[in-house]
């Protein structure tokens, strides 16, 4: 038997079919996207099934699953099926799977290679929308003390000035720090204004006697660091 416009419910289906039976039998890491997505969208409409829902949203934007990582209350509700209290549900899970991988362990981690800090902010930052510039805090042991957001826009020398940059290193007595930004086109290859104020940000911490040991740029999946290409 079939819903009344021909879908199939979900309450249909086999019962070892259904998102939340199949994810209790067989684990979550067995379940699809869409049916993941089902499970949080709880309940469909009278056209369309959570699976059904969950895939029109997979397939809304050619990013597919990617899309959900910095989407908004009203462009989920732009999807047919999908209002606001849905859309509110969705973007809370994505949020909190968001704080869950950027939360600091209890002992802090120690950086050793750029693929360290690569490590702890390439899911945060990979799929920004804007250039995130951050500034990683090292003490003496190279763990991380904290890590500050200092501009959010174009990288540019009037944004990313050193007074700017080093306050909350000097507040915070570190040793040395890494400088860190994003380019939301992917491309993680630095432009002649990154390695100009990578340059001027060295110097300056030379004067005041805080070491920049590296600049890293975040693409989707892939990273430059400067210390590593000889540039710093």
């Amino acid at each position: 038997m079939q819903g009344s416009q021909g879908h199939i419910l979900i309450k249909e289906m086999v019962e070892s079919e259904r998102p939340r039976e199949k994810m209790i039998q067989f684990g979550v890491e067995n379940l699809s996207n869409a049916e993941l997505l089902a499970i949080l969208i709880h309940t469909g409409t009278k056209e369309a099934s959570a699976i059904e829902l969950a895939q029109r949203i997979l397939s809304y934007d050619q990013t597919g699953i990617h899309f959900l990582t910095n989407c908004t209350v009203e462009e989920l509700s732009q999807i047919k099926g999908i209002g606001s209290a849905k859309a509110c549900q969705l973007i809370a899970a994505i949020e909190l799977g968001k704080r869950i991988a950027a939360a600091k362990a209890t002992v802090r981690p120690c950086i050793k290679s750029p693929g360290d800090i690569v490590n702890i902010y390439m899911e945060e930052m990979r799929y920004y929308k804007k250039e995130y510039f951050k500034i990683v805090l090292l003490n003496t042991k190279n763990e991380i003390i904290s890590s500050e957001n200092v501009s959010i826009g174009s990288l540019n020398a009037s944004l990313v000035h050193p007074r700017e940059v080093f306050i909350t290193a000097i507040k915070k007595s570190a040793a040395s720090v890494v400088l860190l930004h994003n380019h939301p086109s992917g491309n993680p290859q630095p432009s002649k204004e990154d390695i100009s104020i990578t340059k001027r940000l060295a110097e300056a911490g030379k004067i005041i006697g805080i070491d920049v040991i590296d600049h890293i740029i975040i693409g989707n999946g892939t990273y430059t660091s400067l210390k590593e290409k000889d540039i710093l």
